[in-house]
Order: C-alpha cells, then structure tokens, then sequence
C-alpha cells in the first residue's frame, strides 16, 4: 500500500479500526482528540460501536464491559483523563481481560497544559492502578511506529489477556509524517470469540469474569498468576532500537520523541567526533534492561534525556547496576528539549570523561 500523510492521532485511530476494533468508548481532551473525532465518523459506517461518555471514569469502565463479551475494544485519552481512568484500569487488570488504551501525554501535574509531555511514565509503567500487576507498555517515536505498535497491541492484549498501553505524546499526536496504513482485517465472527468471554450461557455452563476474591489465599492466587504471566511477558516482549552504539562511548538513553530529539543531536555530535550512540527503548514495560546492562559494560558513560523530571531514569540505572555513570537531562511541564539542548549535555560529558582519562 502506498504511504499517506497521516496526523497521528487519525493514524493510530485509524490503525486500530484496521486492526478490527468493534468499540471505542472516549472522552475528548487535547491533544488527543483528533482520535476521537476520527472514531465517531469510521466506527459507525462500519457498523461498529462509538460512544462518547461522559467522563474518562465512564469511558474506562464502559471499555471494561465490552471487552468482558470478547470483542476488540480501545480507549485513548490524554494525562489527567488517564488518572480519572486507573480505578477501571485495575479492575480491567483483576479481571485478566484484553484492553487497548492509548495515552498521548500532556504537561502537568494536575490540569497543566495541552503541550507534549513525558510525565506519564511511571503512572503507566510502574502499575497503571492499585495493586500487584503492570500492563505491557509501548512508545512509539514515528507515526508508523504508531501504527504498527497499535495493531500489535490488540495481539499482545489478546496474547496474554492484559492491558496494552501506548505511552506517546502530543508531538507525536499532533506531528503529520507519511506512513503506511495496514490492509483492514475482518472483524471476529461472534462464534470466534474467546472461549472465557461472557457470550451467553446457552449450551454451555456460565462464565464469571470478577476482580474480587474475598478471601486473601485467592487473591494470592490471582496475583501469582499475574506474576507468572508477567514473566513470560519479560522473556519474549522486550523492544527497543539501537543507533550507532557499536563504538560508542557516551550512550544516550531516551523513549519517544525525546529519542527523535536525542537522534538529532547524537548525529552532529558524531560529525564532530564524538563518540556517541542511541538506545531507545520502544517497550517500556518490559524495560530492556539487559540491553542496559549490555550497554553500561562497553560505554563510559550513560546520559538519558527524557521530556520529564526524570522517570525512566531510575530503569536506566537499574540496568546499568553501576558498570557506568548514568547522568539525566530533562525538560519539564510541556517544554519539548531542542537537539542544541542535548548535544550540549553531550559535549559536557565528551568533555568530562577527556579531563579525566
């Protein structure tokens, strides 16, 4: 297929209805919203299911019950709207049901603004809700990447009976790049549906789909499940690029559009002999931190650059266990760094490790 000019928001709503999303339950707030305007033209001439809620804690909960019938079902929203949403969120997580929820971060805390942001890492990769369980979360840093991470979040969803979390941000919510839209897949006939999804008890004894074990010994239960389940994710789903880290001896460490910046100014810094490369993780939950490790043993330094106060820095450093200094710069509360920004912090610490060698 041939590549089109594609807003990001229309592309990943786009992308999901391709990928055989049957509901989407929202609300609108910038710098999302452009998603949802796309899903209440395209759900309902394909015959799907579009409703605007009327709240984020509506919308999560409405996903909740859709995605208990089995079907492909998604929400997006923006920072505060994802906070409204964590109470679903966990119970989505308790229940072991499938859910796509898409966040493109703004500046904050509290109400902020409508400028991109990165602050939303540790409210989606440490948790997402109360509790002992952690969805699989995804950055893309392209509009393709969008793309594709959505359709592969249904999958991933449905793989392991989790939520999938797309953690991007108003840049890339906002920016147009060509990209690449998937063929559309046939939405799943009603009889292929999940044999654990609640489709009617005719012939069948019923399902029960619940988050709540009143006694604890159960619970424990649930949550060893969980666990189990997380480590297979740990083993087969971890995802990042690497760039010009073969002999690098400064690595930036940055996710999303924070890792397009970071790119920028790794290449001039290269131009200017500065032995400098990019590890940008694309799944942030799993965190690749071997890849880290591998990292931290063959380069001098780590400088993570990220669109925040400084969030994923602490995986970083649990990756790197120590085998190289892990430094962070970071801007905050919707300021998008600029590649001179990061190349600079790049030169002080080309600077720093020549003074000391």
């Amino acid at each position: 297929m041939a590549k089109e000019l594609l807003k990001g928001n229309v592309a990943f709503a786009e992308a999901a209805i391709r990928a055989g999303c049957e509901a989407y339950f929202g609300y609108p707030i910038t710098p999302q919203t452009e998603a949802l305007e796309h899903m209440s033209k395209r759900m309902p001439e394909l015959g799907r299911v579009f409703l605007q809620a009327e709240s984020e804690v509506a919308a999560i909960n409405m996903v909740y019950g859709a995605a208990c019938t089995g079907v492909r079902v998604m929400t997006s929203s923006s920072s505060p709207g994802i906070s409204l949403m964590m109470e679903g969120i966990s119970y989505i997580a308790g229940s072991e049901i499938p859910v796509v929820i898409i966040n493109v971060m703004r500046g904050g805390p509290g109400l902020g603004n409508i400028a991109p942001s990165q602050g939303d890492y540790n409210q989606m990769v440490k948790g997402g809700g109360h509790g002992d369980f952690q969805p699989i979360v995804l950055a893309p840093a392209t509009i393709q990447e969008f793309i594709d991470l959505t359709v592969e979040a249904f999958d991933l969803a449905e793989k392991y009976r989790t939520i999938v979390a797309l953690l991007a941000d108003g840049s890339i919510g906002q920016m147009m790049e060509p990209a690449e839209l998937p063929p559309m897949r046939p939405v799943r006939k009603f009889k292929d549906r999940p044999s654990w999804a609640l489709t009617g008890a005719k012939g069948r004894d019923p399902n029960i789909i619940s988050s709540i074990y009143i006694d604890p010994v159960e619970e424990e239960k649930l949550n060893l499940k969980l666990m189990k389940i997380k480590e297979e994710i740990i083993a087969n789903e971890v995802r990042y690029r690497d760039l010009m880290l073969e002999d690098a001896e400064i690595a930036v460490v940055a996710f999303g559009t924070a890792g397009r910046i970071a790119q920028s100014a790794i290449k001039t810094a290269r131009e200017e002999g500065i032995k400098v490369g990019l590890l940008r993780p694309i799944s942030l939950f799993p965190f690749p931190y071997e890849r880290v490790k591998q990292v931290a043993d063959q380069v001098k330094a780590i400088l993570v650059v990220e669109m925040n106060g400084g969030q994923m820095v602490e995986d970083v450093r649990l990756g790197a266990e120590g085998r190289a200094p892990v430094t962070f710069y970071g801007r905050m509360g919707g300021v998008v760094p600029m590649p001179d920004e990061v190349l600079e912090e790049i030169q002080k610490l080309h600077a720093k490790l020549k003074g000391g060698s």
